[in-house]
């Protein structure tokens, strides 16, 4: 289940046990790669590294703007970004493995009663109505096969610039669900592009955000990580 800002779903008595937090301290300890390792020239837009984001902050956990995955993740987007190529096409990210510190800090900001972020990222839904709802305590990103992101066009393999999705990232609305019957029909096909683009890959979409992909190969679906991005 994914993380950030995303339902929470009541486990049944058999459910798996929540995830254990690896002890590594580096990201290189978690066996996560940093993606441009692989594709040296991705474009990369990381908003909890920087204030642009629904907390108005930089994030704990997030001490430079990088994208970590872990291998197999990173290797899939690779051959996304390759296949995309071809089409003259290509991603953004937003973000790809998450701290659980960072996880714990979005939990403690919707108990905050600041709401200088939202006319931009939730207008229509009252804050209080977020944690439970869209923000969880346990992040599918910080088990490291969780990614956010867009697609480009491109003109000539460069000049790229977003498609229009219909919402921006971290929009806290059903706008933003990947089928929203009030996207245009030229932002669902926009949508549907990235989709089928990422599920070539191995990749799963979590219906309520349009940007957000899982591997579905997930080789460590019980921990999760705590080690700083940088």
């Amino acid at each position: 289940m994914p993380l950030l800002v995303c339902m929470i779903v009541v486990a049944p008595a058999w459910a798996a046990p929540p995830p254990a937090l690896s002890p590594a301290m580096t990201a290189a300890e978690a066996g996560l790669v940093d993606v441009r390792s692989l594709v040296p020239d991705m474009s990369e837009a990381i908003h909890y590294a920087g204030s642009d984001n629904f907390t108005g902050v930089v994030v704990d956990g997030y001490r430079a703007p990088k994208c970590f995955l872990l291998r197999p993740a990173a290797e899939a987007l690779a051959r996304v970004e390759h296949a995309l190529r071809k089409q003259d096409m290509r991603l953004r990210i937003f973000d790809c493995y998450r701290p659980a510190r960072a996880v714990a800090a979005f939990v403690r900001w919707a108990s905050n009663p600041d709401q200088s972020t939202r006319a931009v990222h939730y207008p229509k839904v009252a804050k209080s109505a977020l944690l439970g709802e869209y923000i969880a305590p346990v992040s599918g990103h910080s088990r490291g096969a969780t990614v956010d992101l867009t697609l480009m066009q491109c003109h000539g393999g460069k000049d790229c610039a977003p498609l229009d999705m219909g919402t921006e990232f971290d929009f806290f609305d059903p706008l933003a669900h990947t089928d929203a019957s009030g996207a245009t029909p030229a932002q669902h096909a926009n949508r549907q592009r990235l989709l089928k683009a990422m599920a070539a890959a191995g990749f799963e979409n979590y219906a309520p955000e349009w940007w957000h992909y899982t591997l579905k190969d997930d080789r460590t679906p019980n921990l999760i990580y705590d080690a700083p991005v940088e």
